[in-house]
């Protein structure tokens, strides 16, 4: 159950791989919970801090063409070489940080700006993860391999897809 899935017989067998090898250092419940939480916000702290950096002229000439959306379509370039299937699952939530930078810039939390609420987040999840990995008893996976921040939010969809009956 705590597998993602199993590997298909043909496709790209490299992300069933990475989920596994990924879920091995998250096996206990609350672990499991802190990052079902602490995964996505920091994935928007990181969208939101590179959303907040200015931008050549350049890209000012291009309607939302900036750091965090060249980021995320590289991204999604990544998980698409992994998987099709998951790749569109990470271009919605793409989109759906996108759409909380725009709403929480709108409207900012406390009158911080957006980098300032975000790296505030981003301490507090990343504070909660390393709490879950000292309670699981292991090191998170990305000391091994850094492409396993990559893997994280990967493997939370994985999870959705499972739920869904939608292949990996």
């Amino acid at each position: 159950m705590d597998k993602p899935d199993v590997a298909p017989k043909s496709g790209n067998r490299r992300i069933f791989s990475l989920l596994n090898e990924y879920g091995e250092s998250h096996q206990n419940g609350t672990n499991k919970f802190i990052h079902w939480i602490a995964v996505p916000v920091i994935a928007w702290t990181v969208v939101a801090l590179l959303w907040a950096i200015p931008v050549p002229d350049a890209f000012a000439r291009v309607p939302y063409l900036n750091w965090a959306t060249l980021a995320l379509l590289l991204t999604i370039i990544y998980y698409a070489v992994l998987s099709w299937t998951l790749a569109i699952g990470m271009v919605l939530f793409a989109l759906l940080c996108i759409w909380a930078v725009l709403a929480y810039s709108s409207a900012p939390l406390l009158g911080l700006p957006l980098w300032q609420f975000a790296v505030g987040a981003f301490v507090v999840a990343w504070v909660f993860q390393f709490i879950g990995h000292k309670i699981e008893g292991k090191k998170p996976s990305f000391f091994k391999d850094v492409q396993f921040l990559l893997i994280g939010p990967a493997w939370l969809m994985s999870f959705i897809y499972r739920k869904l009956s939608i292949p990996v």
